[in-house]
């Protein structure tokens, strides 16, 4: 049956995506707002109304209002898995769009290079000084994160060397990318259950992150798709950790850093965590 769910998968993707151009942006139920204060559940959605637009390269997911806000929004780009498209984690992208990101996914189902997450760099550092663009001046290019799923993982470890980026968070990410080239903070996600991407293929970045602050958590029961879809545990830690390190956010990097890490005595969402030495040692910076 894993052929046929791999076949659906990327069918699926397209036929949103199609969906999606035709009938042009999507908003949230969540009330738009411009609070910058952390919600106190990560995993819930955050306090933005929430658009999307698919171009031809780049799909941007972002608070709907993002014209009238008070603030410059930091950026998360994405990179997919194997064959999917950015309507595959649609669920998790909207729910950091919703806590005040700007998201820019590849639209390639094949990511390893990063050149398309890159291009969405470029992409939003345009529309920010457009005049006639709805995120003039709304975008905080100084603040960039990357992220992704699976092969799109990699693709984050790849993106994570360019100077732009302040931050990589890689999801189950599969092998091809070199760990040594990058220069920010890694919180490299693994699934207890996951028998693409084993665990000691995401352990294996971690051991080679001696360079860096590196953190590995493995989530419990979780298995290659439990992130496809509704994010479920995925959401809150991931919000965490771009809040602490692209909004400056130290409730949210005690998750992490710290002799109270509250990843660290959560032994119910996870079955692993792990940090390097630079970790301990690391207190997130304020932007």
């Amino acid at each position: 049956m894993v052929w046929r769910k791999n076949l659906l998968v990327p069918l699926i993707a397209l036929t949103l995506a199609l969906s999606a151009l035709a009938g042009g942006g999507a908003a949230s139920a969540s009330t738009p707002t411009d609070a910058v204060s952390a919600p106190s559940d990560l995993g819930a959605p955050g306090p933005y109304a929430t658009a999307v637009e698919v171009g031809a390269v780049t799909t941007l997911y972002y608070p709907r209002d993002i014209a009238r806000s008070d603030r410059r929004h930091p950026v998360i780009v994405w990179g997919n898995g194997t064959f999917a498209f950015p309507v595959v984690n649609r669920d998790l992208l909207l729910h950091w769009a919703s806590q005040g990101f700007v998201v820019a996914a590849a639209n390639t189902p094949q990511s390893n290079l990063g050149i398309s997450m890159r291009a969405g760099i470029d992409l939003l550092t345009r529309r920010n000084a457009d005049p006639d663009s709805i995120f003039r001046d709304r975008v905080d290019l100084g603040h960039i994160g990357a992220s992704g799923h699976s092969q799109g993982g990699a693709a984050a470890i790849v993106v994570g060397a360019d100077p732009r980026v302040d931050t990589i968070l890689p999801i189950q990410p599969g092998p091809l990318a070199d760990i040594n080239d990058v220069r920010v903070p890694a919180l490299l996600l693994a699934g207890q259950n996951d028998s693409v991407v084993f665990p000691f293929l995401v352990k294996a970045f971690y051991n080679a992150a001696d360079h860096i602050p590196a953190i590995y958590g493995e989530l419990r029961g979780a298995d290659h798709i439990t992130v496809v879809g509704d994010p479920g545990p995925f959401a809150a830690p991931t919000t965490a950790w771009f809040r602490a390190h692209l909004m400056g956010d130290r409730t949210a990097g005690a998750e992490f850093f710290g002799s109270g890490c509250g990843i660290c005595a959560d032994t119910t969402t996870w079955s692993d965590v792990r940090r390097n030495g630079l970790a301990t040692r690391f207190a997130s910076a304020t932007p």
